[in-house]
């Protein structure tokens, strides 16, 4: 009994709470990993800060079939230790790749209603109504090397924003200014999010981790008032309407 007394009254080591969190889904259409590594390499160089720690969820299905095994599974999570990435889990819906992504130290994820269990960790609780979150409003030029994070909501720049600057918003980004850094609006994965600016020529812009950096961006967008928006998995550049 007294051992019974004292555990209950010591504070738990733990808690278990579920979470919406963007994830980077790496989807492998091929199982030659030279030719994946070789691909790789150069999209983290056309973008190195953007991948740099990124947490992603493998996709093995299109090469489930091929007899990939945990060596195999093993190296190309090395390798993407090594270009700044983080394999946290695998997504094949074949029970023999999960096992050798187990084997191998990798976490598995299934589609729902494909034979996983879901723990009520705690009692439900009432949800409160969320407050509203504030634009954030900067009224200074965003130099290089800065980063300007308006969580929860949108952000609005009446400056320029650098080369080597980043501004990066939950919710839209608005710059009323030169864009010559990057710009990552919907950044926890709101697809519906948008980037306005009054001048182009960003370095990279993203919406809820799709992306498209400079050498990407067609000449006759640069240095236009233009709007970027997020359709499939394509970004549209288009001017802003209106505009001068």
């Amino acid at each position: 009994m007294t051992s019974q007394a004292s555990s209950a009254s010591t504070p738990q080591a733990f808690e278990l709470k579920g979470r919406m969190l963007t994830l980077t889904i790496l989807r492998l259409l091929d199982a030659d990993l030279e030719r994946f590594l070789s691909e790789l390499e150069g999209r983290i160089a056309e973008a190195p800060a953007f991948f740099d720690g990124m947490p992603v969820i493998l996709d093995l299905a299109p090469v489930a079939a091929t007899g990939i095994d945990d060596v195999w599974l093993s190296e190309l999570a090395h390798h993407l230790w090594q270009g700044g990435l983080a394999p946290v889990a695998v997504m094949a819906g074949d029970s023999r790749v999960e096992s050798a992504a187990q084997a191998a130290g990798l976490g598995v994820m299934r589609q729902p209603g494909s034979g996983t269990r879901e723990v009520d960790a705690e009692p439900p609780k009432a949800r409160a109504e969320p407050e509203p979150v504030a634009t954030r409003l900067v009224t200074q030029p965003v130099r290089s090397g800065q980063q300007i994070y308006a969580r929860g909501g949108d952000l609005v720049v009446l400056a320029a924003v650098s080369p080597g600057a980043e501004v990066l918003a939950d919710g839209n980004i608005h710059v009323y200014g030169h864009l010559r850094g990057r710009a990552l609006a919907g950044v926890q994965g709101d697809a519906g999010a948008r980037i306005f600016c009054q001048q182009l020529d960003a370095e990279l812009l993203a919406i809820a981790g799709c992306y498209r950096v400079s050498e990407d961006i067609d000449d006759d967008r640069r240095g236009h008032s233009v709007q970027v928006r997020l359709e499939g998995e394509t970004l549209h550049i288009e001017p802003l309407t209106g505009a001068a």
